[in-house]
């Protein structure tokens, strides 16, 4: 029996598309369809828009107390060079 097969290995795929909350829009992103993540998006500045109206600052704050793990991880992976 060889080693060598005729038929290759499927390709990976990316560790978003396994996540179950955003692995939709990863698919998406993986496939170059840029029209799923601008509609999120667009929802998402809708809810803090609406939640703006509603609580006041409070939410920017929150929002923004929210976002400081995402950025930290951001630049890490920048450093790593990933």
């Amino acid at each position: 029996m060889s080693t060598f097969s005729l038929n290759p290995p499927a390709p990976r795929k990316p560790w978003f598309t396994r996540i179950p909350l955003i692995s939709r829009i990863g698919r998406e992103l993986a496939s170059g369809n840029t029209g799923t993540v601008l509609a999120f998006l667009v929802i998402v500045l809708t809810v803090l828009a609406l939640a703006i109206r509603t609580w006041g600052l409070v939410v920017l704050g929150l929002t923004a107390l929210a976002c400081v793990p995402v950025i930290f991880v951001l630049l890490i992976a920048i450093t790593v060079g990933k």
